[in-house]
């Protein structure tokens, strides 16, 4: 961060490294320290990223979170202060990344949760959060520590709008099936009439009617739904039950069928109800054909469409054992089936969105882009940014072999030592596991059982981010 206050954060294309397969558009790794990337973006694609999905460290003093080139660890009083400090910086840059209808998702766990909620209702804002999605990652049976007393097997992404009153969501959708419409109504003798509710209303006493409830649905039969819960609070029919009906039990006795007037989307005219059928029963039912606009939708065009609401628990546990080599890359923990990964992406209705992820780790989000495409023709692209650190443990190896402290290790690579600077790209996320793993999904490769997988066939292209002194902007290619 404070690099960027007196230089210039760049890109070059690392050419060598680029993949052009068709005459696509291109997607994009960025290699370096995110933050450099995020500037760089911030002047490029200011408001162009429909959806940002994020997997940034979780601070729980294993995962190697370093702030300055220092490991964050269980003595560091302010570890928690650090992490919120290095988190806000880049968000705040996602934030502007945004586009108007676009949404961030971020991955977490009950390390930092409850921070990074607060300090994301401070810069997307708290009316904006969309949900917070309950990730099942790992069986109940699976411990990870049988010594603790309690078992962790959830992770949380929050996911933001950047204007919730705006964004609708791509919902999961089913055909809309008449198959409960399978009641039959068939009156016997003549009701008494009255005026219930201002309604005019036929009562039929026990005997007087029979419902045949049929084995398959039909056109011109009724559904039952019980009058309970939240239907006697939101749906007319249920309201005028618990307002009307469910007191004349005493009046009307038990069993008792009431046609109503004048209520109902289904073009009938009419609703039937029923009243309690058991002395000790107070709820009843009420009938009701298929809606009017479903039957014009299903009569023009041989189908209704039923949308579903976006639940906010998912069991991802089978996936998660599974993703060790997902990508042809042996890359066993921190990473994200690309199952959940398509989900959140196509919660977005845009399928030619734009997708950022600055966490890039193994490049998963950008082979949940290409694999979503394939499956239904989206033309969806993405940017993918992420540093080449190394494994601490590497680090630490190094360091004891060459008889170097950590300080000094870090002191040489910003120094652009050679030995650090090749041993560092030899060992670093991007050549053992980003970019093979890009690779082999835009080419294809072969698992290690000779199995071939084929690439989706799309274009990359490769970048390194760095800064150059403001002093020396001449230095600065217009390419750059």
């Amino acid at each position: 961060v404070l690099d960027c206050e007196s230089n210039a954060p760049v890109i070059h294309e690392v050419q060598d490294k680029s993949i052009v397969l068709d005459e696509s558009e291109d997607n994009v790794l960025i290699i370096g320290e995110n933050y450099y990337s995020l500037e760089c973006l911030s002047f490029t694609h200011s408001g162009a990223f429909d959806v940002i999905y994020i997997d940034p460290p979780y601070n729980t003093l294993k995962d190697g979170f370093m702030y300055n080139d220092k490991m964050v660890d269980s003595e560091d009083t302010y570890r928690h202060s650090r992490w919120l400090n290095f988190m806000e910086k880049r968000l705040k840059i996602a934030h502007k990344l945004m586009s108007k209808d676009g949404i961030i998702a971020i991955s977490i766990d009950d390390n930092e949760y409850a921070q990074l909620k607060l300090l994301c209702d401070q810069i997307f804002k708290e009316e904006n959060l969309l949900d917070v999605f309950h990730i099942q990652v790992r069986y109940e049976d699976k411990s990870l520590n049988e010594k603790d007393h309690f078992q962790k097997i959830m992770e949380y992404v929050l996911i933001y709008a950047k204007n919730k009153k705006t964004f609708i969501p791509n919902k999961p959708f089913e055909d809309y099936s008449i198959d409960a419409f399978n009641n039959e109504i068939i009156l016997l003798e003549k009701p008494i009439v009255e005026t219930i509710g201002k309604r005019k209303v036929e009562i039929y006493k026990k005997g007087t009617y029979k419902i045949i409830q049929h084995s398959e649905g039909s056109y011109s039969y009724l559904k039952s739904t019980w009058a309970t819960g939240s239907v006697v609070k939101v749906n007319a029919s249920g309201k005028y039950f618990e307002t009307h009906l469910k007191p004349r039990k005493e009046i009307d006795g038990i069993g008792t069928l009431y046609k109503v007037y004048g209520i109902g989307d289904d073009g009938l005219g009419y609703r039937f109800f029923t009243g309690p059928k058991k002395k000790t029963a107070k709820q009843g039912e009420f009938y009701s054909g298929i809606p009017t606009e479903r039957l014009e939708e299903i009569n023009s065009g041989g189908s209704s469409i039923k949308y579903k609401p976006i639940i906010n628990y998912y069991d991802y546990a089978g996936d998660f054992g599974n993703i060790k080599d997902e990508g042809g890359v042996n890359f066993p923990g921190g990473k994200k089936p690309i199952k959940m990964l398509k989900q959140i992406i196509n919660m977005h209705p845009n399928k030619n969105a734009l997708i950022l992820d600055f966490f890039a780790g193994s490049g998963s989000t950008g082979h949940a882009v290409l694999s979503l495409n394939d499956e239904d023709g989206g033309k969806r692209r993405f940017i993918l940014a992420t540093n080449n650190e190394v494994k601490p443990s590497l680090i630490e190896k190094f360091c004891k072999e060459n008889n170097i402290t950590w300080d000094d290790y870090f002191a040489l690579l910003h120094q652009k030592n050679k030995k650090i600077e090749q041993f560092a790209n030899e060992n670093g996320l991007v050549n053992l596991y980003t970019y093979p793993r890009l690779k082999n999904v835009v080419c294809g490769y072969q698992t290690d059982s000779g199995t071939s997988v084929n690439g989706f066939k799309s274009n990359l292209k490769v970048y390194e981010s760095k800064v150059i002194s403001i002093n020396n902007i001449n230095t600065i290619t217009d390419n750059d």
